[in-house]
Order: C-alpha cells, then structure tokens, then sequence
C-alpha cells in the first residue's frame, strides 16, 4: 500500500480528507481509484489504513479501516551531525539516513565545508525536507526525521553534549595509539545508549583542532576502520553499524 504523511487536520474521526498537490499525485501519478487502500501518518507514530470512498479533483476521502502503531522506528535514537557536502551529497546522505532510521538531522558548518554561511545551507531546506518525506513514506517510517536549523561546530558540540553518547568518526583516529572502535565504545557502556549523537565531517574531515574541542565538549573520536570513507558515506556506514550492534536491525 501507498504511504503519505499528511497533516493532523486532515484526519477527523474515521475519516481523511486529502486536498492540494497530493490529490494530484494520488489521482493522475498513482490513478489511485474508490475501493483501493492506503496508509496515513500524521507523524504522531500511528498509522492509518484508510479506504479510498472519493477521487474527486480537489480532494480525495476516505474511510479508516484500521488503526495501529507505526513499526518503522528504532529504539535507538540517532542524531547525525552531518557536515555540509558539495553538489547532491548532502541529500544522499539525507535519504538514505532516513532510510536507515536516523531521527534528527544538523547541518553542520565546520572548517572545511566549502558552504560556510548558515543563511545559504538554510535556503536549501525546502528541498531537504521533501527528500526527508519521500525517503520517510518509502521506507516505511512511523515518523518523519526532524531537520534542525544548520549549526555552526561550537554550537553543535554543546548542544550534543547535553543528552546521549556522543560520537565523532576521524580517520586520522585509527593510526592513534588507543585509538578507539565504535563496537569497543557501544560495549564498553553499562547500558545500550538510548540515543547517540553521530559527528560526521564534510569533505577532508575534521581538523585536528576541531577534534580536540569536541573532547572537550566529550564527544568520543572513534576509528572506523582502515579504510577512508567518503563524507557522504561514513555516517550512514556508523548509523547502521549502530542500529547492527544495539538491536535494531534484527
């Protein structure tokens, strides 16, 4: 069945009214017809099966048949503090992390970010939060991953240090004598986090200044391996391997 996210006042009682640019999609795009079934979210974490009484031009309605928890979130709770990527990086990273089940999303402006202004990230947003909802309705989610305002690293590092564990992946962390593995790190707590805060550099990475304020703010550098992952790439490889070791995957 088809899933659309819709807003709250679009549902009253048993009934959903769908008005504006999805009547377009479900009449013309998916020739959706009375008598057919599909699934509403109105991001509160149920989901509704719904039986389609009306295909009219301006709206289509129908009836509730069924109604019950979204199964599609993780008990994990990840935030992914992504650095800003040149061209359609960025949006990768925004779909498949919704994919994958991330919750919450910063843009972050770090050194090396070629986009260095929080207005210009911010103008993007529109377009971000679109891939958001189409990934969300693709893979099932109960609700739409938050996208917060673009921040700049400082800020980013004390707002993460207010709540959860709080990771950042450096290549230049595996050549370290000590260097730490993100499982040696989810192991090492006394209990499985409830949410993680996951720092991921742009292109280049982070500087070695940039690492050491985030120890000081007690984000934990972590190796991910030998190998050099892309900026696009690494955190949706630590998301997964997060959500692998605490549960989330099975």
């Amino acid at each position: 069945m088809h899933r659309f996210f819709v807003p709250p006042d679009w549902l009253e009682a048993d009934r959903v009214t769908v008005v504006g640019s999805l009547v377009h999609q479900m009449r013309n795009v998916l020739r959706l017809k009375p008598g057919d079934h599909i699934v509403v979210l109105d991001n509160s974490g149920w989901e509704r099966e719904v039986e389609i009484t009306r295909v009219g031009k301006e709206h289509v309605s129908g009836q509730v048949v069924d109604k019950r928890l979204a199964s599609g979130e993780p008990r994990t709770k990840i935030t992914l503090y992504q650095g800003v990527l040149k061209g359609r990086q960025f949006e990768l990273a925004l779909q498949k992390g919704t994919e994958l089940g991330i919750v919450e999303f910063v843009p972050l402006i770090s050194d090396r970010c070629v986009i260095a202004s929080l207005d210009d990230v911010d103008k993007k947003r529109e377009r971000w939060q679109r891939i958001i909802l189409e990934a969300a309705e693709q893979s099932r989610r109960g609700q739409l991953p938050r996208l917060r305002p673009a921040m700049l690293f400082r800020p980013a590092c004390e707002s993460a240090r207010r709540v959860g564990l709080s990771l950042i992946p450096w290549e230049e962390a595996h050549d370290r004598e000590g260097a730490t593995g993100l499982r040696a790190v989810l192991r090492g707590s006394e209990q499985p986090p409830f949410s993680v805060n996951l720092f991921v550099g742009p292109e280049g990475g982070f500087t070695p200044d940039e690492v050491e304020l985030a120890r000081q703010y007690g984000l934990i550098p972590i190796s991910l391996g030998a190998r050099i992952l892309r900026a696009e790439t690494a955190g949706l490889v630590a998301t997964a391997a997060i959500l692998y070791e605490l549960g989330d995957l099975e």
